[in-house]
């Protein structure tokens, strides 16, 4: 099994670095590093914004849920298409028509400031990371448990895997390999449903009516274990819906095609996929639980991550479990680059480029200072993995979004579409939502433990809605007068227009003919 995982696996790494090479010699400057020049085609990009978010979390982390907690790790896969709807209605368009290269450059469009970015920038770096840890903790453990390698040798590998691919081809090679990696990725969930429901005569809730027979109705209903753990399951759902909407490496995807029209072309596209990967996945969770065993599963790994690559060994032996972690090491790789990009873009472009240097950087220096912020990202993360191993990668991904929704969307939503919003009150909705959520992650029991302040884990329910509160609040207190009214209307109106149309409101110059 060694040698048919080694060669599978050297056999997708080379087709990846060959796309590497390949866009190597395209990416030449911050645009294409960044958005990959706004070339890609609407049905493209969409492929890869799939691919982008079925990662480690989803592939590996949601169906280990599942396959320990039955039906509530469902609520982490069947709310994904609900996210990317509200996505295609309220940010896809205004994103492609106001943004440049980060969220960042969104709200600058409306509040030039500095403070303004520059929070939006550091939220982007600290949700990014959060997220980069999940696949690399997934990365890891599937290397480690193939090839018999240290956790921390296979977290080291990785990460310079991942530095390699986003150093040298940029946003191009990334989107070209989440495109190659979801169509291996649909392939292999198909194979795992197939061969789960012939072992249940084709009966698509043979594995459910298993699991009630075996395990109790429990397992394929809700369950509620007290306040604390519906409150932070329904606070997890909210985070996934809602921290979508914020998620800085998904949304920038937007970015990377020519218009309005191909980024809507985009949402369409990768929704459709995700409603048939999604509607997979509760069945390959529960066919782990039954063919597996939850007992057999933690074993392997306490968070349940490995429960996909162990259902493909029971079911197809070495080779089929060698073809499943090797797509599934190059999502994560895939996800990884993306998430890579986003926060060195906030580094390099935001708070290198625009706020140190005052918007007067070359495009030179600017790629120079994003390959550099590259490198740094990689290394914090890599240090990061190291003490995250028993985690459950789903549930690391789902603080990353709720993060996201805490801070990000507030400041979002409210500056595309609420004209009394202000740069103070995005300032204070920003730093609300980014402080409260880490502080409730830091005291939480998934950090302290059984002595936790705290009795959930999640912060999106409850720190959420005061970060719109908070926001609301400052920007009536502070509502500008007068002139500065007058002009801040002006302002909002522009932004309006712009987000819909991609056009400014300013007249097209007409050239006067003498008479």
């Amino acid at each position: 099994m060694n040698l048919v995982s080694a060669s599978l696996f050297a056999a997708l790494v080379a087709v990846t670095l060959l796309i590497t090479a390949w866009a190597a010699r395209q990416n030449k400057s911050a645009a294409d590093h960044y958005v990959a020049g706004g070339a890609l085609t609407g049905r493209q990009n969409g492929v890869a914004i799939a691919g982008d978010f079925i990662s480690a979390a989803s592939f590996l982390g949601v169906t280990g849920a599942i396959a320990l907690t039955g039906f509530n790790g469902f609520y982490l896969a069947v709310f994904v298409p609900i996210a990317f709807v509200l996505a295609l209605l309220l940010i896809a368009e205004p994103l492609r028509n106001l943004g440049r290269f980060t969220l960042a450059d969104v709200l600058a469009t409306r509040f030039p400031g500095k403070d303004v970015r520059s929070l939006m920038a550091v939220s982007t770096v600290v949700i990014s990371v959060v997220y980069l840890v999940s696949q690399l903790v997934g990365a890891a453990l599937l290397v480690s448990l193939l090839f018999d390698l240290d956790y921390a040798v296979a977290v080291l590998i990785i990460g310079a895997l991942t530095t390699a691919y986003t150093l040298v081809g940029g946003m191009l090679a990334t989107s070209w390999i989440q495109i190659i990696k979801t169509g291996l990725l649909l392939v292999c969930a198909v194979v795992l449903f197939v061969l789960v429901l012939l072992r249940f005569d084709f009966n698509p809730f043979g594995p459910f009516s298993t699991a009630l027979a075996e395990f109790g109705q429990q397992f394929v209903a809700p369950q509620r274990s007290g306040d604390a753990a519906s409150f932070d399951q329904l606070s997890q759902t909210v985070g996934l819906v809602l921290g979508v909407l914020g998620l800085p490496h998904v949304m920038i995807r937007f970015l990377t095609v020519p218009n309005a029209q191909q980024a809507r072309t985009s949402a369409y596209t990768s929704i459709w996929i995700f409603f048939g990967f999604y509607l997979m996945i509760p069945v390959l969770g529960y066919g782990a639980a039954v063919l597996v065993g939850p007992d057999e599963i933690t074993a392997e790994n306490k968070g349940g991550n490995l429960a996909v690559a162990q259902l493909a060994e029971t079911l197809g032996g070495g080779v089929l479990l060698a073809f499943v972690a090797a797509v599934a090491f190059v999502t994560i790789l895939a996800a990884l680059s993306g998430l890579v990009i986003a926060t060195s873009g906030a580094i390099a472009h935001d708070l290198y480029g625009q706020v140190l240097r005052n918007g007067k950087v070359s495009p030179t220096a600017q790629h120079r200072a994003a390959r550099i912020a590259t490198v740094a990202t990689c290394l914090v993360g890599v240090g990061i993995a190291f003490a995250a191993q028993r985690q459950n990668v789903a549930f690391l991904a789902s603080l990353g979004m709720s993060i996201a929704a805490c801070a990000n969307l507030p400041a979002l939503l409210l500056t595309l579409y609420w004209r009394r919003m202000t740069a103070r009150a995005v300032i204070s909705g920003i730093v609300t939502g980014l402080v409260l959520s880490v502080a409730v992650i830091l005291l939480s029991p998934a950090v302290q433990g059984a002595d936790s302040l705290l009795p959930f884990s999640n912060p999106a329910l409850a720190v959420a809605p005061v970060s719109f509160l908070v926001s609301i609040l400052v920007a009536l207190a502070g509502a500008p007068r007068g002139d500065e009214a007058a002009a801040a209307a002006t302002v909002f109106r522009s932004l309006r227009i712009r987000a819909l149309t991609g056009r400014t409101t300013e007249p097209p110059a007409v050239e006067r003919i003498p008479v």
